[in-house]
């Protein structure tokens, strides 16, 4: 009984995660996917609906199914010297999280905490807006403030000439613009831990899905300007992810926790239709690889990339950089091949 109860259970998470993709044809995608008959899985989808999770929308066939909100509070909070926000944690949205594991929670604490004090500290603006949502099995956490913008902060702040090399450079972690009161570790450890992280900022769009690994950028077509920053961050509440898998990812080594190994989404550093080229393109991934100990270069999404660029990075970086680890992942054949190119020019002239 035992083995058949965790199948159920995996149909009936399926179906939960996946129903917002597929509100029309659920059962069939189920039933595909786990090699079940539909009678089956519409039996899982009426004990669904029976617990509250899903609701059923039109009939026969134009009948969809959605996720039901469980929970959906708002809260606008003034920002002050006195907003603390492990006390918004435990006052104002823990409670509302409900039960869910204790793992689950952790991280949920961690990016809560992380982000709104990110917005006392850094935002400039006068209010914050939270708003925690929880539907089947996911659990949204929303915190919105109205002041001059992630992206535009650290570009104003580090003299960087385009926002999107802010983007690149958040990405990297290590980053703050108030050295003395913070690391600039918690936006690159939240969008690792949670199966969605996204900022919205000016018009500029971020997000990262856990599931793939993946990070990109996205502009806003039509161009208008986000006042402040909006930071949406989902977990399923059947997550396996813990917060101390996550920083030992990237610690140093065993029993040190130290943040000494970073994950660099290269396309992030393309510009509109650019092209990595340059070496000047380069240096712009290269900037602050000095504080970390090992980098991983991952070109997933790119086709190509000049000579320039890839000598920059693996024949001249690492002459001047000898004790910093450089790995490259999800390289493109013609990728792969201009990074041999400059470090077998590199192996020339030792």
């Amino acid at each position: 009984m035992a083995g058949a109860q965790s199948r159920t259970d995996l149909i009936r998470d399926a179906i939960l995660e996946h129903v917002g993709s597929h509100p029309k044809d659920i059962v069939r995608f189920i039933s595909e996917r786990f090699g079940v008959s539909r009678q089956g899985v519409s039996h899982h989808v009426q004990a669904l609906i029976a617990k509250g999770l899903l609701e059923p929308i039109g009939k026969t066939k134009a009948r969809r199914y959605e996720l039901k909100l469980l929970v959906n509070e708002i809260f606008r909070l003034p920002v002050t010297p006195d907003l603390q926000e492990d006390v918004v944690w435990r006052e104002r949205v823990q409670p509302l999280i409900g039960q869910v594991p204790e793992s689950v929670l952790a991280i949920c604490e961690y990016g809560f905490t992380e982000m709104l004090n990110n917005v006392i500290s850094h935002s400039e603006g006068n209010t914050v807006t939270v708003r925690l949502g929880r539907q089947g099995i996911w659990i949204t956490m929303t915190v919105i403030d109205y002041g001059v913008g992630i992206f535009e902060k650290i570009q104003r702040e580090l003299h960087l000439n385009d926002s999107r090399h802010a983007l690149l450079e958040l990405a990297k972690g290590k980053l703050t613009t108030d050295q003395r009161s913070h690391t600039g570790e918690g936006v690159f450890f939240t969008s690792r831990m949670f199966d969605k992280f996204s900022i919205l900022s000016s018009t500029l769009f971020y997000s990262r899905e856990r599931t793939d690994e993946d990070e990109w950028l996205i502009e806003a077509e039509n161009h208008d300007k986000t006042t402040g920053t909006m930071v949406e961050m989902e977990i399923k509440i059947n997550s396996p992810v813990t917060v101390k898998e996550v920083f030992e990812k990237y610690a140093s080594g065993q029993d040190d926790y130290r943040f000494a190994r970073t994950h660099v989404p290269i396309k992030l550093a393309k510009y509109e239709h650019d092209q990595l080229i340059s070496r000047s393109a380069a240096r712009r991934v290269l900037a602050r690889f000095d504080k970390f100990q090992e980098v991983i270069l991952d070109f997933q999404g790119v086709e190509t990339i000049g000579q320039a660029f890839a000598d920059e990075i693996f024949r001249v970086f690492k002459r001047e950089h000898p004790d910093i680890r450089v790995y490259v992942v999800n390289a493109a054949p013609s990728v792969e091949s201009m990074i041999q190119h400059a470090r077998q020019n590199e192996l020339a002239m030792t």
